[in-house]
């Protein structure tokens, strides 16, 4: 994997946890003078709590204080705490789980407390006519199973990216622990013990997602995905699923609501009273009952439709080594290689500063491509300027990425935007039938104003073949471009819009990564 899994990973203690028993001190954190709204706490909340608003509004109601939450995947959120990026600017964090905040030293030192709330665990969720045709009876499906069908051609599925997302992570770890017979925590013996079957298991993978909000979304439009696998309570919330929690075992998320230290003792104390009200009887039926998540309250029962069968608890990888040595194998062995065209405006308007970043953000992306990964960059004026196409070889990896940022500096800027001619041509350039994770990258910074319009490009889709219709586009809002023409062109294709007019190029390439 080219991105340092060391800037995302590193070896530390637990914190200490107890389910609704919130550990607190009184010592005084630092601020930066940037004080909260008085009875509100800024929460960093992973990205899939956004279902929580009616606890939220509950929750307020109780106590008396607004939650005010800002949403972002959870590897993102533990950089921003581990950078310090989060000193005074939120008062709580709330991950769907602290495992990868545990393994890094600099971003758990930011955190003063912790209590989970709720839980989900990993699942499989199976079209139910696929599940009556394997003949799978729900309660006693285990991930051997599972392999097998993948490997008679009768599975497909779609999960996250582990490499940016928590539930990706702890889905990789279910099926790792699972294949390699592992007892206890994985083991750098265990991950390479489980190689060759885990290779076999991510054939069958189709889909791949930077978020469970755009996985459910490219699965529901596609009908040659079998399955899903992410946590329970968002394959609950899918129509059409049978939902599985295999017999030999699973990670699960505990969402734990966690104090900053970073914040004063009357925060924390506001932060103590929310954990409080969240783990009332009333509050832990809500949860269940709208979010499909498990309370942690004893007195109260999951939610109707949730199996209440005991499930192993697969242990999350207590060392670095282990955790990067899983994630560095499936980026750069296990799964299929990504495929993208990186359609960019080099029109008369890049000239100077945005062509500067332009360059700035593909050559920092280098550092970021897998093994295997094929890469078209293709600039376009009024046409498409040049086509030029390279190869992550694992065995000389430095020369596709050299090559890359050899072409990325040479770009020029002239000509007028011909944005629906260039994406025509990209998609002829893909073609079909290649095992990979393919898509087309579009970064603009203006409005259509050469060659094809997007009535013609509507037509032009339209006639593709299925598998080429498969192919997302994933349009970058930049400059002066026109979000509502690059929203359709995401709609169209079951791509997603990227805004790096309210954030950065750099950050919107890097977070499609997730997506490729």
């Amino acid at each position: 994997m080219r991105r340092p899994l060391a800037a995302v990973l590193a070896s530390f203690a637990l914190l200490a946890a107890t389910a609704c028993s919130t550990q607190h001190d009184g010592t005084d954190g630092e601020d930066d003078g940037t004080a909260p709204r008085p009875g509100t706490l800024r929460v960093l909340a992973s990205s899939e709590l956004s279902d929580m608003t009616p606890v939220f509004e509950r929750v307020g109601k109780d106590t008396g204080v607004t939650l005010r939450p800002t949403y972002m995947g959870t590897l993102d959120a533990v950089d921003l705490l581990a950078t310090g990026k989060a000193d005074g600017r939120y008062d709580a964090v709330w991950l769907s789980s602290n495992d990868y905040l545990r393994l890094r030293p600099d971003a758990a030192e930011k955190v003063v407390s912790e209590t989970p709330v709720m839980s989900s665990p990993v699942a499989i969720g199976v079209r139910t006519a696929t599940a009556a045709k394997l003949g799978w009876k729900p309660a006693e499906v285990t991930w051997s199973q599972i392999d097998q069908a993948v490997q008679d051609g009768r599975l497909t599925y779609g999960m996250t990216d582990p490499a940016r997302s928590n539930s990706g992570f702890s889905t990789l770890v279910s099926v790792a622990s699972a294949l390699s017979g592992a007892q206890s925590a994985l083991t750098d013996a265990d991950v390479a013990k489980a190689g060759p079957r885990l290779k076999e298991f991510f054939k069958g993978q189709k889909l791949t997602s930077g978020s469970s909000g755009w996985l459910a979304s490219a699965y529901a439009r596609r009908g040659d995905v079998d399955a899903l696998l992410n946590y329970e309570s968002v394959l609950k919330g899918i129509p059409g699923l049978t939902v599985i929690r295999p017999k030999d075992g699973v990670v699960t998320a505990d969402y734990p609501l966690s104090s900053l230290a970073s914040t004063d003792t009357t925060t924390r104390e506001n932060v103590r009273r929310v954990t409080e009200a969240l783990c009332t009887d009333p509050v832990q039926r809500l949860i269940t009952d709208r979010t499909h998540r498990r309370p942690v309250v004893a007195s109260v029962p999951p939610a109707a439709g949730l199996d209440t069968g005991r499930r192993r608890e697969l242990p999350f990888p207590g060392s670095r080594s282990v955790a990067d040595g899983l994630l560095d194998a499936y980026e750069n062995e296990l799964r299929r290689p990504s495929r993208t065209v990186y359609v960019l405006d080099t029109s008369g308007s890049m000239e100077g500063d945005r062509l500067s970043r332009l360059k700035t953000a593909l050559t920092d992306l280098t550092g970021d491509f897998r093994d295997r990964e094929e890469v078209t960059l293709m600039p376009f004026g009024s046409d498409v300027k040049s086509v030029r196409t390279h190869v992550v070889d694992p065995a000389d990896p430095d020369e596709g990425l050299a090559a890359i940022r050899d072409d990325t500096k040479g770009l020029e800027a002239e000509g007028e935007t011909a944005i629906f001619t260039s994406l025509e041509k990209a998609y002829d350039r893909l073609g079909t039938g290649k095992d990979t994770f393919t898509s087309i990258v579009l970064m603009t910074d203006g409005e259509n104003t050469a060659g094809a319009d997007a009535e013609d490009f509507d037509a032009f889709y339209r006639e593709l073949s299925g598998d080429r219709q498969d192919i997302p586009v994933f349009p970058i809002l930049f400059g002066d471009s026109d979000r509502e023409e690059l929203e359709h062109i995401a709609e169209l294709t079951g791509g997603r819009l990227f805004d790096a007019q309210q954030g950065s190029l750099d950050g919107a390439f890097e977070e499609i990564r997730g997506y490729q």
